[in-house]
């Protein structure tokens, strides 16, 4: 079994992006394979979790200090389940359907999206959940979350774009007085604010804004300090090893490689010589069948298992592997690429 074929067998979330991205199928097949994530599969299965209350999973998560257990304990019931626990929270599910591709116009999007919109508040301070809350990279993943699913996200667009840091980059940890970038936080911005020219065609501010992160990423040649020029060796949020040459899946809110790159690919980015070693680096972890391992899985509870494990051939790697690879090998290249567009990838 080739490559494409072994993608191909797996659950609607991929085929449909594989026909889109790797094969010259009729736009009609995509999308009639796109609709099925709706009602099979890991994307009805998903749907299925969600509770009456918009939220999906109530558990309690697991914390390392006693004072974050008992600020978790003292949130009445609506504040619980909205960021917390990793990964099976409300945030977090609504990430993997629209990573899966549900579409937004379909009877099970619009009755999850309503459910989150009429009850879900951040346990930050009781925000609704389409309001964001204070955190760059939290509203970040909000705003691509509501704009894929057509909710208003334009306040929260507004105070990302006042939070961006002379870098260029943005920094959760930017209120406790920090003045460099974070290639977390820019990530998920970035991701936000594209979906976010997508669905409503953006504003030369927002343009601007996005492709000064853009920037961020590739003066640093996507896993560089500017400063030294050295692979960033540790990562300062959690103050362990980096792991942005690891390729994960699901992501969350994590940097690595692999998702930068496809996020260069999304916005129609033309590549040059500051993303060769980070293609390079793709290259380097094809295995001797053309897939690409898992690596590196974030640690944190799931509601079900996407991939095959640790090690393993991932179709989701190899899916983004592949495209990256595709953008890369088919976009003429520019000495220095300093502009973007809002690419439907």
């Amino acid at each position: 079994m080739d490559v494409i074929e072994w993608l191909l067998d797996s659950d609607p979330a991929i085929r449909w992006q594989v026909m889109r991205d790797l094969t010259d199928a009729p736009e009609e097949q995509v999308e009639a394979e796109r609709a099925r994530v709706a009602s099979e599969g890991w994307g009805a299965r998903l749907l299925a979790l969600q509770r009456p209350d918009g939220q999906w999973d109530g558990g309690v998560p697991t914390f390392t200090s006693t004072a974050a257990a008992n600020w978790w304990q003292s949130l009445p019931p609506e504040r619980r389940g909205t960021l917390f626990p990793e990964w099976t929270s409300t945030t977090w599910s609504l990430m993997l359907l629209q990573a899966f591709g549900l579409d937004p116009s379909s009877a099970g999007a619009r009755h999850a999206v309503r459910l989150v919109r009429e009850h879900c508040r951040w346990e930050h301070d009781g925000e609704p959940f389409f309001a964001g809350e204070v955190e760059p990279c939290i509203n970040g993943r909000t705003v691509a979350i509501g704009a894929y699913f057509g909710e208003d996200v334009e306040p929260i667009v507004a105070r990302l774009l006042g939070e961006q840091m002379s870098d260029g980059g943005w920094n959760c940890e930017q209120e406790n007085g920090s003045t460099r970038g974070s290639f977390h936080t820019t990530i998920d911005v970035l991701e936000g604010l594209l979906e976010y020219e997508r669905a409503t065609g953006g504003s030369p501010d927002v343009t601007a804004a996005r492709l000064r992160g853009q920037e961020y990423l590739l003066e640093r040649r996507m896993l560089r300090r500017l400063s030294t020029g050295e692979v960033i060796d540790q990562d300062r949020k959690t103050n362990r090893p980096a792991a942005w040459t690891q390729f994960s899946y699901p992501t969350y809110w994590h940097y690595d490689v692999l998702r930068g790159l496809d996020y260069l690919r999304a916005a129609g980015a033309t590549p040059d010589e500051r993303v060769a070693e980070a293609i390079d680096l793709v290259e380097s972890k094809r295995d001797a069948d053309g897939r690409w391992p898992l690596e590196n899985p974030h640690p944190g509870q799931l509601h079900f298992a996407i991939d095959e494990g640790e090690g393993r051939p991932s179709r989701w790697n190899s899916l983004r592997a592949k495209r990256v690879l595709k953008w890369y090998e088919h976009t003429p290249r520019s000495v220095s690429s300093r502009s973007g567009s809002a690419s439907t990838g």
